[in-house]
């Protein structure tokens, strides 16, 4: 292999982007992240100047929270039973309304927290009801060997709707008010239904799983008894939940930085900043024929490199060290889920898909919680450190203990080690 190949290797693997329908979805999809973080930017804004309460403010993320979890399963065994594109079209069609009563009630200033929240929990639900489905596009969409590649693109495009979406928020609530923040993701969701509709259909594979609780604990039994997937949900939470350290950012921030509101905003945007950079040189690991290793590898670099951030005294140091964590996320993120796709049939998928999406919810809150109950206790630095050592050694012994998950392969077929 020449260099140029070798390179061309290692960067972001863009050929997911030729396949027309895929590259429509991207387009709508990417809008509609970018509509999602002005408005949630707006919804903040406006909680805040009605009630002037941190408490409020706070309640805007348990107002979303719930639902992502509690419908997203039951969305996950939807995903199962009826055809995902009309599943998709349907959310996405009801997330264009509520959007567009956010910008009603904004622009006739009703004033009501109560309406505002409500029209939040309705975006929410129906948003959760279709993330399961919408997950599973890629592997319908793509051949095997393609999924990582547009997984990857998929979580870029978040990543810079992350990025620069609070600043796109800054300026439009500024310039033309609450109303045109709601217009805007109101408008994005169109880009993502249009996406949507010219998609092929997508009915259910398998037999009829039903759409109840039943369903619902069948998809989850399905996990318990597959080791690759136990082992990729089980990494997943081990770097969650022991090392998660955005709730730690502010204390360190202002004991070893002076407090400054700037460097808190170098802490978040060095772990996008890393994210995006493995994003664009993510060629290798969507390649990569074995996933589970690569998430093994990851989680423990992410749960390392916290460790130094809890230990380092130089900013640039600590920056750095966010960085690499951040990168090590995003690739952690890029390979489970290719590896979840794959190792799941697709009578399954949705409800399998719903659990790593649950997963992805809860981890990261429980995992901020623990966090800042172990600096109460101790200090931020020992909750930082001691979190990204915990994981380092949880990463290791799911690796010792989970053979499935080590030598599980693209290449290979479907297997279906439910029970095995």
């Amino acid at each position: 292999m020449g260099y140029r190949a070798r390179v061309s290797h290692r960067l972001l693997d863009v050929r997911p982007l030729r396949v027309t329908s895929f590259r429509r979805l991207w387009v709508g999809t990417s809008a509609a992240a970018l509509g999602g973080q002005v408005t949630a930017v707006a919804v903040l804004y406006q909680v805040w100047e009605m009630t002037g309460s941190p408490v409020w403010t706070g309640a805007v993320g348990l107002v979303r929270a719930v639902p992502l979890v509690v419908l997203g399963l039951l969305g996950g065994a939807l995903a199962d039973a009826v055809d995902r594109r009309s599943l998709v079209r349907w959310t996405i069609l009801a997330q264009v309304l509520t959007a567009l009563g956010l910008a009603a009630q904004a622009l006739a200033d009703v004033d009501s927290l109560a309406v505002l929240l409500l029209l939040v929990a309705a975006q929410a639900s129906f948003g959760a009801l279709g993330a399961s489905a919408q997950r599973t596009f890629p592997v319908r969409l793509l051949g095997r060997r393609l999924v990582a590649a547009g997984i990857a693109i998929q979580h870029l495009s978040f990543q810079v709707a992350m990025l620069l979406g609070p600043a796109l928020a800054g300026v439009v609530l500024g310039r033309w008010g609450l109303t045109a923040a709601y217009l805007l993701q109101a408008v994005a969701f169109l880009a993502a239904l249009y996406a949507v509709l010219l998609l092929p259909a997508m009915p259910p594979t398998g037999p009829g799983s039903g759409r109840g609780p039943r369903a619902v604990l069948e998809g989850i039994r399905y996990v318990t008894r597959s080791p690759v997937l136990r082992g990729l949900y089980v990494t997943d939470l081990v770097a969650t939940l022991l090392a998660m350290p955005i709730a730690l950012f502010p204390v360190i921030n202002e004991q070893r930085f002076g407090g400054s509101p700037e460097t808190l905003g170098l802490f978040l945007s060095a772990v996008a900043v890393g994210g995006m950079a493995a994003g664009l040189i993510s060629g290798a690991v969507t390649r990569s024929d074995r996933p589970g290793v690569v998430q093994l590898w990851a989680a423990g670099v992410w749960g390392g490199a916290l460790a130094v951030f809890g230990l380092v005294g130089p900013l640039w140091l600590a920056l750095a060290s966010l960085a690499v964590a951040g990168a090590a996320d995003t690739v952690s993120v890029v390979a489970r889920g290719a590896a979840v796709q794959l190792a799941t049939p697709d009578s399954h998928r949705g409800r399998v898909t719903s659990v790593e999406h649950v997963i992805g919810v809860a981890g990261p809150e429980v995992g901020n919680f623990r966090a800042g109950l172990v600096a109460g206790a101790t200090t931020a630095a020992f909750a930082a450190t001691s979190g990204g050592l915990a994981c380092l050694a949880g990463i290791v012994l799911v690796a010792a203990l989970n053979r499935s998950l080590r030598e599980f392969r693209i290449s290979r077929d479907i297997a279906d080690d439910a029970g095995s």
